[in-house]
């Protein structure tokens, strides 16, 4: 088949889990011998507007804009974005396969497949509420929810990035017919082979640093774990508009000596190896889609520590007790949890199978076979 793939944003140009989960499954849909596509911002620094990177063909529609304005999404780059997919009525495909987000490419991408008499295919990674929007935007969420509710009826057929997702595109939007589940994954054999990082690393996150993420909760948990562990040592990864806040906030706490802040790494390899030197990955987000970050830390075989917040799906991923602790949105309960597993003998073997159906070749097979079966 050839599958064509709509996203504003791209692997390894910008470090989010859901361009992770495009790539790993575009490369292997490529290797599995299907021609595969990606039309997006222009992400690389060469001029050239068509390049082939790892099997896959990447096509930039428009120049990079900004995703972010402040801490929130870009609404002038999800618009801009969305008026040069139009472009996209001269492309030939078998599939065509928009990410959700920022919703207008789905808008103008179901236009041009309205006219060509092709099939629309979705991919949603989380579904929110009116009142999530509200929220976020303020009383600018109440136009935002009815884009995404419009949205949502366009594709003839939706992938969901988990479980929880399909739940939520049922139980808020009555979206059931056509939705099928491909969460993202883990390269098993890859993970396996990696060696512990020798930096000191007691407590990890790696993630983007917005208000979502409440890195700043981590922060505050590290403040009462090292009452009783001052030697404690925590890593937190990546980067965003909450940084200047926390480092703020490790200052006050004089935590200077125990929490470290570092720049996004430039390899998976270099982010696992210290997972697997982490006694414990801690994920304090209010929400996610999925939570690729805490599936890899459980593939590693590290224990995660998350949060029951409605929203975030990454709680699913965790046997209490077993692979990890969900806990309250609070400092205290977070800091419990940490204790609890830097004093506990991890059995690491144990946590990394139990994710071991999540490898990305069974996914990319997955992916394949609903495209077969509804198009």
């Amino acid at each position: 088949m050839k599958i064509v793939f709509v996203s504003d944003a791209i692997y390894p140009y910008f470090k989010g889990g859901k361009e992770k989960r495009l790539y790993e499954l575009s490369t292997r849909l490529a290797a599995l011998g299907h021609e595969v596509h990606i039309y997006t911002m222009h992400w690389w620094s060469d001029p050239e507007t068509v390049r082939l990177e790892d099997g896959v063909r990447l096509h930039a529609l428009c120049p990079r804009y900004d995703l972010y304005h402040g801490d929130r999404r870009s609404i002038f780059e999800g618009i801009a974005f969305g008026l040069v997919c139009f472009k996209l009525m001269t492309t030939s495909f078998d599939i065509i396969d928009v990410d959700h987000m920022p919703f207008f490419p789905m808008l103008s991408t179901w236009l041009v497949c309205k006219l060509r008499g092709k099939k629309l295919y979705g991919t949603w990674h989380e579904a929110l509420s009116t009142q999530e929007w509200i929220k976020y935007m303020g009383r600018g969420g109440y136009i935002a929810a009815a884009i995404e509710a419009l949205s949502i009826r366009l594709p003839y057929a939706i992938t969901a990035s988990s479980s929880h997702t399909q739940h939520l595109l049922s139980a808020r939007h009555h979206r059931t017919k056509h939705i099928a589940v491909v969460t993202p994954g883990i390269d098993i054999t890859m993970i396996r082979d990696v060696a512990p990082a020798m930096t000191t690393c007691d407590i990890l996150y790696v993630g983007r640093l917005v208000k979502d993420k409440r890195v700043d909760l981590l922060v505050r948990a590290m403040a009462l774990v090292v009452q009783q562990q001052p030697n404690v040592t925590c890593i937190i990864v990546g980067k965003g508009a909450e940084l200047p806040n926390i480092e703020r906030l490790i200052h006050q706490l004089n935590l200077d000596n125990n929490v470290a802040i570092l720049p996004p790494l430039p390899t998976a390899i270099e982010i696992y190896a210290l997972m697997k030197r982490a006694k414990v990955f801690v994920l304090p987000s209010i929400r996610e889609g999925f939570g690729i970050a805490a599936l890899e830390a459980l593939a590693c075989g590290t224990p995660v520590v998350t949060t029951d917040s409605p929203a975030n799906a990454s709680k699913d991923l965790v046997v209490a007790g077993k692979t990890g602790t969900v806990v309250a949105l609070k400092d205290n309960e977070i800091a419990t949890a940490i204790l609890n597993w830097i004093g506990t003998d991890t059995p690491r073997a144990a946590i990394a199978d139990s994710v071991s159906s999540f490898d990305w070749q069974l996914l990319a097979h997955k992916q394949v076979s609903i495209y077969s079966k509804l198009s």
